[in-house]
């Protein structure tokens, strides 16, 4: 019988010691290609693999079941790791429980299947989330308003907008450009599009694609915009049955005193904002900051707000960082102004100076959408045809984790929230 015993006691230790997981560190001393971590722990995902975010645990780290499959890859892509044993990964787990610490380990289950909305002439890098995306190696499906009308939608789990314009103004790139050549060949391409759509103008087509986004989040699908597509996506909704495009848009002129007609309910996140009438200014309303900041370049940064890792992991895996002070940038729409965001928003980050929000979250029906200031993390004023972002450059990007962060999230275990 003590024979028994010792070979029992010799065999669950040897489980211990060899049962082990790919500890993947995610803080600032510790992880030297952060963005590409997150597509370590997407790749293992896919590969049936179990995984844990450790949230608040050394700037959000990541347990994955080992293989020697993830170990190659964390050392062809670059990406900082441990082999830990199990009684190891015990210990942190235990830490990370303990009620006094503001940490959570939170299961993910399976690698959502991702979208990015975007029209198909677009370069890459026209887009923060489409190179970060490519960077990261995750893969994704670009889609359009063909797509989207057809309820292709329905197959994702995760869509971005890209920087588009859902009120059908093209942008408002009117007072600046519309004598460049890509202006004018972006405004027909859009008009036969709509037409060949059924549609007599590009604001009616845009608004039944925004519709169609908005019922695809509504049944539970989960939403990312950045830059103008988050104020114009809720101004196209507000604005459903009334024209507020002017006639070098939409070929007739708008509607009179059409600011009454706007509909608040409508939308996602704004309210009592106002619309900028004049066609040749490059604003669509007093939701953006970019006109009404005051902020150096050299201290433009905002802050992440903490949030209760066990009640309310959701925006603390939306704001999971190896820094709290994130670099501001420039965009069409830079960031948001607070007295137009809805209480039941939360904000993730802001710029509490300035009283903008640069970053925010919100359930509508089933579903989720983050919206997201600015146009690219680490081009401070990134102008059209401006260069590419080279993200080999800045593997440690604050801004751009953020947005990774909104890719993964999706994949976590439901949890009940508080918030």
């Amino acid at each position: 019988m003590k024979k028994l015993i010792t070979i029992l006691t010799f065999l669950l230790i040897s489980n211990s010691i060899w049962a082990s997981f790919i500890y993947v560190p995610m803080s600032n001393d510790n992880q030297k290609n952060h963005l590409k971590a997150y597509g370590i722990v997407y790749f293992g995902l896919e590969a049936g693999l179990k995984s844990k975010w450790l949230l608040n645990y050394d700037g959000g780290a990541f347990l994955i079941e080992n293989n020697k499959i993830i170990e190659n890859e964390c050392k062809i892509r670059g990406v900082s790791y441990q082999v830990i044993s199990d009684a190891k990964a015990q210990i942190i787990l235990q830490e990370i429980s303990a009620p006094s610490s503001n940490q959570d380990a939170v299961t993910l289950e399976k690698a959502p299947k991702i979208a990015v909305y975007s029209p198909k002439d677009k370069m890459p890098w026209d887009d923060a989330v489409t190179m970060v995306l490519t960077y990261a190696e995750i893969p994704f499906d670009v889609i359009y308003d063909k797509d989207v009308l057809e309820d292709k939608l329905l197959i994702y789990e995760w869509l971005h907008l890209h920087h588009e314009d859902f009120t059908g103004q093209y942008g408002r790139f009117y007072g600046s450009f519309r004598t460049a050549p890509w202006y004018i060949e972006g405004k027909q391409r859009a008009e036969k599009l709509a037409t060949e759509l059924g549609y007599s103008k590009v604001s009616q087509e845009k608004l039944s694609v925004a519709k169609k986004i908005r019922d695809y989040v509504v049944g539970g699908g989960f939403m990312f915009a950045m830059c103008s597509a988050t104020d114009s996506f809720d101004i196209a909704l507000s604005a459903e049955g009334v024209d507020i495009a002017e006639a070098m848009f939409d070929g007739d002129a708008s509607e009179p005193n059409y600011q009454s007609k706007i509909n608040f309910n409508k939308t996602f996140a704004f309210k009592n904002f106002d619309l900028i009438r004049n066609p040749t200014t490059y604003e669509f309303s007093t939701i953006d900051m970019t006109r009404k900041r005051k902020i150096p370049k050299t201290s433009d940064y905002f802050s992440l707000v903490e949030f209760s890792a066990k009640w309310d992991p959701v925006p603390t895996m939306l704001t999971q960082n190896h820094t709290v002070l994130v670099k501001g940038f420039m965009g069409q729409t830079t960031s948001f102004d607070r007295n137009t965001v809805k209480s039941n928003v939360l904000v993730l980050g802001e710029n509490k100076v300035n009283r903008e929000a640069r970053y925010i979250h919100g359930t509508k029906g089933k579903g989720m959408f983050t919206f997201y200031g600015g146009h690219d993390p680490e081009d401070y004023t990134h102008r059209v045809g401006d260069p590419k972002t080279e993200l080999d450059l800045h593997p440690t990007s604050p801004g751009y984790r953020l947005i990774l962060n909104n890719v993964l999230f999706p994949a976590a275990k439901k949890k009940k929230q508080k918030t």
